[in-house]
């Protein structure tokens, strides 16, 4: 349990520093450790929403979160991410949908973020045609949606890379909420018991590590650093689950 406890805190660590969940690389370890996949995705949105509600919080006292246009998009998400949560899927289905997610992730980890102070905002009105298929995803196999809408609000100039940061963090949390609500009712009270056993260790994992991973966000690593060493991370589990490496 001890490598499964520091996995989760070194990538809440990181998946915080960067205004992300990190579900999808919970989920992958999780499988890795042979835990029975059917309960991965309440353990992962658990810690999804343990690691997103501080980023959320810390985005509104700041006072950055657009809270109009974010709620927007997480209205539409949510109930979808509720039905995905509900959704059976198969094992196979399930790990190859989960390690595709995985080197997606990855690579959206490498698409510059470039701030749009100052500049004409608001461009991506359509971006809400994105939010319901990421939050069914996010039910299905235990991910926030948040680290795919970012990247896609950054290159329509939705708005600035803190405003964005902001809609992703109360993105995730939402859609971690509802899909967890799903995965629930679908597994039924055995399986949530199942899921606190191994799941409540972890949840003090990765509230530890994303607390330090805002820290060093703030005040420390160049968010460039940070960014590359999430992606080799996730693009390492995600080559593992698909392909045994």
């Amino acid at each position: 349990m001890l490598p499964l406890l520091i996995a989760f805190f070194v990538t809440a660590l990181l998946y915080a520093s960067v205004g992300f969940g990190g579900g999808s690389t919970y989920n992958a370890l999780l499988a890795l450790s042979g835990v029975d996949y059917r309960i991965l995705p309440m353990i992962a949105l658990a810690c999804n929403i343990g690691v997103a509600a501080g980023s959320t919080i810390r985005f509104a006292r700041a006072g950055v979160t657009p809270w109009r246009q974010a709620g927007v998009l997480t209205a539409i998400a949510a109930p979808a991410a509720l039905l995905g949560g509900l959704t059976p899927i198969s094992e196979t289905a399930f790990l190859t949908m989960l390690g595709a997610a995985l080197l997606l992730t990855a690579a959206t980890m490498l698409v510059p973020v470039r701030d749009t102070e100052g500049q004409s905002q608001n461009r991506g009105a359509w971006a809400w045609l994105f939010a319901a298929p990421l939050g069914y995803l996010a039910g299905l196999v235990g991910i926030g949606g948040g680290i795919f809408l970012a990247p896609l609000l950054h290159l329509l100039k939705w708005n600035s890379a803190r405003a964005i940061a902001a809609t992703a963090s109360l993105f995730i949390l939402v859609n971690s909420l509802f899909g967890l609500a799903g995965q629930i009712l679908k597994g039924g009270e055995g399986r949530f018991v199942a899921a606190l056993d191994v799941g409540l260790p972890l949840l003090v994992a990765v509230a530890i590590g994303g607390q330090i991973g805002s820290l060093l966000a703030l005040k420390y690593l160049p968010q460039r650093w940070i960014r590359w060493g999430t992606a080799a991370l996730t693009a390492w589990v995600g080559a593992r689950l698909l392909f045994g490496l």
